[in-house]
This record gives C-alpha cells, structure tokens and sequence, in this order.
C-alpha cells in the first residue's frame, strides 16, 4: 500500500512540470503579444530561424523565443519562412506572427514614374526611395542580354519603362522591376494602336520615339494631337522637327539653359540640325501621348509656340508662326 502510494506521490510529482509547461505552452499560443509601437522587422535572406526569433523577442512581436522556436519546430515552418520586411501594429499570437511570415505577407513600398521621365530621372527617383538595389537599375537599362531577352532592339530601354505606380517589397531586384516596366509598356503597345502606328509609316520603336517627344513638348493631354500633327506634318514635308526637348536630351550635363550654341552642336538628338526622328525615345511617354503619336489632328499646322501659360499657339505659316513668337515669346 505504501509503494503504491509512492509510486503515484513520484508519478504526480514528474507529471507536474508536464502539466505546468503544457499549461503555459497553451496560454503562449493563445496569449496576443502588442508591439510598444508600430514597427518594421528586416528579414534576410538565409536568416536562421534562431536569429529571427530573437530579433522579433527584441522588438517585442513576440514574449517567448523558445516557445517560439517550439511552435514552427512543430508546424514544420522553421525553415518556411520568407525574407523581407514585416510591417508590425497590431496585437497577434504566435501563430498569427508565424502565419505571416511563411506566407511573405511582407510591406510592400509604392513607386510612382510620372509621364515623361528619362530613364536616369527613374534612377534618381529609385535612389531616394525604399527600393534597395537601386545601384543596378542603370546599368541594366543598357544590358544588351537583357534587351536580348526583353526584345527590344535598341540601345537602351529609353521609351520602354511605362510610366506607373508599381509596388515592390524589399526582396524585389532591380531587373524583375524593369522587367515589370517593359511588360506594362508592351501591354500598352496593342496590335490596334500599333496598327494605327502603321498607318502612319511609324513601327514600333518610332512610335515610342515620336510620342516621348509630344509627351515633353505638350502641357496638357488636349493638345497632345495637334503637337502631333505639326510632326507628322514636317516628317511628310521633310522639315526638321526642331524640337528643343531632343536636344536637350543630347547635351550632357545640361544646366537647365538651353543656349544657341546648344542648337547649333550636331548631336544624334538635335534635331534642329539632323532630319527625322532621333535614335531612339528621349523620355517614358504615357498612353496619351502614344495616342496622340499614331492618331495625330487633321491640321495643317507645322509650328507652335508657348503661350506661357502651359498651352501653345499653332500655326500653319511661317509668317503666322513669327507674329506668334512676337507676340508670346519676345515680348516676356
């Protein structure tokens, strides 16, 4: 009687730790665990588990770091986990944090590209927002392996980045952001609208071309067709398009001044002194201006001038487009 006794005196006395660390097993799980303030956590790749544990016990996302450990030791989730950057506010168990981290519910950062941005107007923009390989973004633009790929024949992706919002997270490279720029671009580019491209003896890369240059003379969408048709009009006519943003675009370093002389030095891209279009797109134009670009007005216009006041006066004589000049221009 008194082994038995024993006996159930020492089983009780080993089955107490069991019960106690089951007991607060089950009140961690349950237990919501709130940040002392909003706070981000960086994951990186390869990162144990330990390691990320800790970090989050630091931060206070989470109370225990062995129960932790225990939890996605016992799901399987230990090495499931994805990098990048958590965004913490709310109060959650460990299994709500653990849910989230298996599925990459990373915080995605937003990148907005306005219409009628170069290509190294993107890069600065990327240097000084979220995006953390910026640093690769230019030289990329210019990788003939990659333009290869893309199918763009051209020497750089000038005119093939679409101007958008695009969301990245922390994990997002710099060529899986390009490669999202060109498909949006493409996708743009439909078989209509490149259609009526044809119509207008324009393939593809001028289409891009011609509308990078209304996209950055006009200073409103309504008057994107008419800037069109004084293009249209000196192509057909032989006239040199005489844009001043395509030459800007070929002076290096370009203090903000456009000079005489800058009119007179023979570039690819000044086309006051070379016939056509440029090489290539001088800027990313937005879906108005590559509408405007293949269905130009049905004007006789071949000049225009700026008003100052964010519109232009078009004309179709070379005497009517000097009193214009007279009277917008020389007189400020």
């Amino acid at each position: 009687m008194m082994k038995r006794r024993l006996f159930f005196f020492i089983f009780a006395l080993a089955l107490l730790p069991l019960l106690f660390c089951g007991g607060y097993y089950t009140f961690f799980l349950r237990q919501t665990v709130s940040p002392p303030t909003p706070i981000t956590i960086s994951i990186a790749r390869g990162s144990s588990f330990g390691a990320v544990a800790q970090k989050l016990h630091g931060a206070g996302v989470v109370s225990n770091v062995f129960s932790f450990k225990l939890l996605a030791r016992l799901r399987r989730d230990s090495a499931a986990i994805q990098a990048g950057d958590y965004h913490f506010t709310e109060p959650a168990t460990p299994g709500q944090i653990l849910d989230r981290l298996v599925a990459g519910d990373v915080q995605l950062h937003r990148l907005t590209i306005p219409e009628g941005f170069a290509i190294k107007e993107i890069a600065e923009r990327l240097q000084h927002s979220e995006f953390q390989d910026a640093a690769a973004f230019l030289p990329l633009t210019r990788e003939p392996a990659l333009l290869r790929e893309l199918g763009i024949k051209a020497a750089s992706l000038e005119g093939y980045l679409f101007p958008e919002t695009y969301t990245f997270d922390s994990r997002t490279n710099s060529r899986q952001l390009i490669e999202a720029m060109v498909d949006q671009c493409l996708a743009v580019l439909t078989p209509a609208l490149l259609a009526k491209a044809k119509e207008q003896n324009l393939n593809r890369h001028q289409l891009l071309t011609l509308a990078s240059i209304i996209q950055k003379e006009a200073g409103n969408n309504s008057e994107m067709p008419l800037i069109s048709a004084v293009f249209h009009n000196r192509l057909q006519r032989g006239i040199a398009l005489q844009a001043d943003p395509t030459v800007i675009y070929g002076v290096k370093d370009f203090d903000g001044n456009l000079t005489r002389r800058h009119l007179r030095e023979i570039t690819p891209y000044n086309t006051y002194r070379v016939p056509g279009l440029p090489p290539g797109p001088i800027a990313s134009p937005g879906q108005a201006a590559l509408q405007a670009a293949a269905n130009p007005a049905s004007v006789n216009y071949l000049y225009f001038v700026a008003r100052g006041d964010g519109s232009h006066k078009f004309s179709s004589t070379l005497r009517e487009h000097n009193a214009a000049v007279r009277r917008y221009q020389l007189k400020q």
